[in-house]
């Protein structure tokens, strides 16, 4: 835990005071939920892309991309880094993916929500197991596809959403970068503390604690003590 001086704190004022700035600040947040609902309006009404026919690999062997969609209609394809031959993997891409314990919540709504890595699959299997993580993984190590979604070998992570109309998929939504931030809790709880992230690029006031970036995140092998699997 990291200590913080008695000095950075907020200013104190009566509760009517904090009452106004409060509303005032809350102004910009509706103004800001407002902004995200015309954003995923005008996101429901993108066109899409026909996908060419891809074969992956799974738990079980082969199988296609359409066949992730495990006859829902709608599929979310994390794309998790990989670096070959590593015993651990990118640990933004793994805390990440670790948060989703519990994905039943897309069934009524006719989704599926999998990790896709260029990774093979028996490396990428044993690497899920070794930290705990919950999601079905796919290994598009001999496909075209990652490459095909903006996450070649050797790339960066992204978010890829799919639509499937009968045997044809067709790609709706693509994501990487911070675009990933609304994806998660993690950063909409952090971002709640009165400190925020402790992140030096974040503007906060004088004095208030600041790390390196990335400072302050689990690595994988603390995220895999945190699933009750104790790191070799």
């Amino acid at each position: 835990m990291t200590t913080t001086s008695t000095a950075a704190l907020p200013p104190i004022v009566d509760a009517d005071q904090w009452r106004r700035q409060l509303d005032e600040l809350r102004i910009r947040e509706k103004a800001a939920t407002r902004e995200l609902d015309a954003i995923a309006a005008e996101r429901r009404r993108l066109p899409m892309v026909e996908m060419p026919e891809y074969t992956l690999e799974g738990a079980n062997g082969p199988v296609r991309l359409v066949d992730l969609f495990q006859g829902r209609t709608q599929l979310i394809v994390y794309n998790h880094m990989w670096w070959p031959g590593k015993q651990w993997q990118c640990p933004g891409c793994t805390g990440y993916t670790a948060q989703f314990t519990r994905l039943d919540f897309l069934e009524p709504y006719d989704a599926r929500f999998v990790i896709v890595t260029q990774g093979e699959i028996g490396e990428a299997l044993a690497y899920r197991d070794r930290v705990g993580n919950r999601m079905e993984w796919y290994s598009t190590a001999h496909s075209p596809f990652g490459s095909d979604v903006d996450a070649p070998p050797g790339g960066g992570f992204a978010v890829n959403v799919f639509l499937r109309d009968g045997d044809t998929v067709y790609r709706t939504w693509h994501t990487n970068g911070r675009g990933t931030e609304q994806l998660t809790h993690t950063f909409p709880l952090i971002d709640l503390l009165p400190y925020g992230r402790r992140e030096e690029w974040q503007d906060s006031p004088d004095g208030w604690p600041m790390l390196p970036t990335y400072e302050g995140w689990h690595d994988s092998k603390d995220i895999a003590r945190l699933y009750g699997n104790e790191p070799e």
